[in-house]
């Protein structure tokens, strides 16, 4: 039997981060400049993550995989949101970094080309 999580205040702080996000994020300036840093954190991972599979060649396949089965988890929350009562900006959240892993990983692409 597993145990329900105490409401403490920690624990009721986090559960609202997002609502706290969504309200933030009201102002057209402070949603973009979200945006933007969060598709600029993604292109750097997916950059990172090419260099690294391509500097050691050791695992570009499973590596490949690893980040697909990353991605495909990401569209599949951004359906759960979609379907849950969720603020929109957790799934503008989402997309930009999932389209910023996916930059990342063609512009490292085209370097070897």
């Amino acid at each position: 039997m597993s145990q329900r999580m105490q409401k403490t205040i920690l624990y009721k702080s986090f559960a609202k981060i997002i609502e706290r996000l969504a309200n933030w994020a009201a102002n057209p300036w402070r949603r973009y400049s979200l945006l933007v840093i969060i598709f600029l954190i993604g292109f750097l991972i997916g950059s990172s993550l090419g260099m690294i599979n391509g500097v050691l060649a050791l695992m570009d396949p499973i590596g490949a995989f690893i980040t697909l089965i990353f991605l495909e988890t990401l569209i599949k929350a951004r359906f759960f949101f979609l379907k849950s009562k969720k603020p929109i900006i957790l799934i503008r959240v989402f997309d930009m970094f999932r389209i910023g892993i996916a930059y990342g990983l063609f512009s490292e692409g085209l370097k070897l080309l």
